[in-house]
Formats: structure tokens, C-alpha cells, sequence
């Protein structure tokens, strides 16, 4: 792959995690029965990094999320997610990171407006941050005047853009993508990403999955995953946000 060093997968295989990285996985296994859904996968992703998780439907992308940010026990292995022990103690760390799942996050039958005030209640924030933060997400989503209409009216598109807004309205230095441009029209994929490359310039960390071969190129660093298992792994020798 052009832009790609690629290097074998395992060679974290027998060191500890780093618990300087925003997320350092040794040995993670997940199995469902006589399954084996992730398979010993190790890898790192430096802080204020694009990480993208590439592998086709089935092959352990989910699951590997659910495992770090702690809604899914593990079989074997340890996690560190921003130097927490998420297998252990997934609560230390959920405040810090947000997450955006394949299906939209979003009550349909609610409003933009009361959308925010539900993910902002989450977090706890208070009428000051959710006052800044609801403006922020407003004007990045592009929904300045659209606060009253209910969220199922909105296209696909600007569905996608609000629930990226709720799950950064706590303001996170991780956050979780998993296959967030699934059922986007190529136009608003690109836009997306621009909104993906504002994040990363603020130094949010970005664990994006997808089985999109083309967004690889807006990732700093790929792993492919096969089966539940690396099969490679790479960080690009050169990198632009075009």
C-alpha cells in the first residue's frame, strides 16, 4: 500500500502495556463458546493519533470495542485505554472517551435539542459546558435552526453529524468510531472525515473501524483484522488531511 510501512504483526507479543499510549492491548481474546471472535491481537496507538481498525463484517471490530470501552468482559489478555485498566476497571475511564456505534445513537422520536440535553445529563455537565459544548456541536453539525426538529426528519447525513456531536459534547480525548460512515453518500462521508481531522488537531485520539479500503487514507496508523485475528499492521510514512 502506497504511503504504508508495513511491519509484521505480534512484535508487542511478551511486553507489558504502555501506559503512556491512548490505547495498549496484549493478548486480548474474546471467545463466544467454542468461538474465538478476537484472537490475541497486541497493538498500541500513540495519543492524538488517527487509528484505523480495517476488516470485513464478522471479523472481531466490535467486539474489540465493546472489550475497550468496558461493555464486554474479556477472555484473556489486558487493555489499557488512556493508562486505565478497562478489564478491570472500565468506570475510571468512561467519562473520558465517547463512542459512536454502527446503528446512530440517537432517540428519533426526540429533537436535536433534547437529544443534547440527554447526552449532556450523561455526562454530567453543567448548564455552562452544556451551553458552550451545545453551540459547538450546533455549528459543527451544521444544525443552527434545526434545534426543534425531531431527529428522525433529518437525512442520513446530518444524523450522522449529531450523533458525532453527542458523542464528543463531554469533550473526550479518546473517542470510538465504529464503521461511522456505513449508508453515507460519498459527499458527506468526505465531509465527515473533515470534522474526524478537527478533532484530531484538537489531539482527540480516533479508533475508527471500517471496511472501506479508501479510508485508510486518512488514517495515521492501520491494523487488519481477519477472523479475529492481526493479520498486518502499519503506520504511513506520510500523511495529509486531503
Amino acid at each position: 500500500m502506497s504511503g504504508v510501512d508495513p511491519v509484521r504483526p505480534g512484535p508487542l507479543l511478551g511486553t507489558a502495556p504502555n501506559p503512556d499510549a491512548a490505547l495498549s492491548v496484549r493478548g486480548l481474546t474474546k471467545r463466544f463458546g467454542s468461538f474465538t471472535a478476537v484472537d490475541g491481537i497486541d497493538f498500541d496507538v500513540p495519543r492524538g493519533q488517527i487509528f484505523g481498525f480495517l476488516g470485513p463484517n464478522g471479523s472481531g471490530k466490535t467486539t474489540t470495542i465493546r472489550m475497550l470501552t468496558g461493555t464486554s468482559g474479556a477472555n484473556a489478555g489486558a487493555a489499557l485505554v488512556l493508562g486505565e485498566d478497562v478489564l478491570s476497571h472500565p468506570e475510571r475511564v468512561k467519562k473520558r472517551f465517547g463512542y459512536m456505534s454502527q446503528k446512530f445513537a440517537l432517540f428519533e422520536d426526540l429533537t436535536v435539542e433534547e437529544n443534547l440535553r440527554f447526552y449532556a445529563g450523561v455526562y454530567d455537565l453543567s448548564a455552562e459546558e452544556f451551553a458552550k459544548q451545545r453551540a459547538y456541536v450546533l455549528a459543527m453539525a451544521d444544525l443552527r435552526g434545526r434545534e426543534n426538529e425531531l431527529t428522525a426528519n433529518l437525512s442520513v447525513g446530518w444524523r450522522q453529524r449529531l450523533a458525532l456531536g453527542t458523542a464528543t459534547i463531554h469533550q473526550p480525548e479518546l473517542l470510538f468510531l465504529d464503521e461511522p460512515t456505513g449508508g453515507v453518500d460519498p459527499v458527506a462521508r468526505r465531509h465527515f472525515w473533515d470534522l474526524l481531522y478537527d478533532l484530531a488537531s484538537r489531539g482527540v485520539t480516533l479508533f475508527v473501524t471500517t471496511h472501506y479500503m479508501d479510508e485508510a487514507s486518512h488514517c495515521n496508523q492501520l491494523a487488519f483484522i481477519y477472523r479475529g485475528g492481526l493479520i498486518a499492521e502499519g503506520r504511513r510514512t506520510t500523511f495529509a488531511a486531503t
